[in-house]
């Protein structure tokens, strides 16, 4: 798999070395929840989620800013299990809290967005919220994602909580990756 580089982000695979970092990130109190899991509670429950969703995935990468070599985070392209369209990939992510509101994000998930449209020449590209993650929601529309509908009471986390769910898309076209 392809390394990719933004302006201060290397985006690549994550192996086993990267737990530490993974962890750091994956046990702050407010990075899981938005995202659906819930934070991990020692390093051994890291190692146990980065063998079953990270390591040796295809199109899943880490964040690692270039000024510091650390990994921040994880974006990648997965199968989308709303659609039935191979060419269809879903945008996921995760970044630790500490570098909230910087733009790495939004500028991570563009260069994904170009990867999966130029080099997998996938269709579409989806993306999902929930209704009460203003930051990702944030992080979607700064990318062009069209806003398709809520589905209300989408999703039962891993505490219980019923919570609705935002769905966005974005086709391939060379307009898309302009803005």
């Amino acid at each position: 798999m392809n390394k990719l580089e933004t302006e201060r982000l290397i985006l690549r695979p994550i192996n086993k070395d990267d737990a530490s970092d993974i962890f750091e990130y994956g046990s702050e109190p407010n990075v899981g929840p938005a995202a659906g899991w819930k934070p991990h509670k020692n390093i051994d429950e890291t190692r146990a989620i980065m063998k079953a969703v990270f390591v040796d995935k295809d199109n899943v990468f880490g964040m690692v800013l270039k000024s510091s070599g650390k990994m921040i985070g994880s974006i990648g392209l997965v199968p989308d299990h709303h659609r039935n369209n191979p060419e269809v990939l879903m945008l996921g992510y995760a970044m630790s809290e500490h570098y909230w509101g910087k733009g790495l994000m939004t500028e991570a998930a563009k260069a994904v967005i170009e990867y999966g449209f130029s080099e997998l020449a996938i269709s579409m590209i989806s993306c999902t919220c929930y209704s009460m993650n203003p930051r990702s929601r944030r992080v979607i529309q700064k990318c062009g994602f069209e806003y398709e509908g809520c589905l209300r009471q989408g999703e039962k986390r891993y505490d219980g909580k019923v919570l609705d769910v935002e769905f966005y898309s974005l086709c391939n076209n060379k307009d898309n990756l302009n803005k």
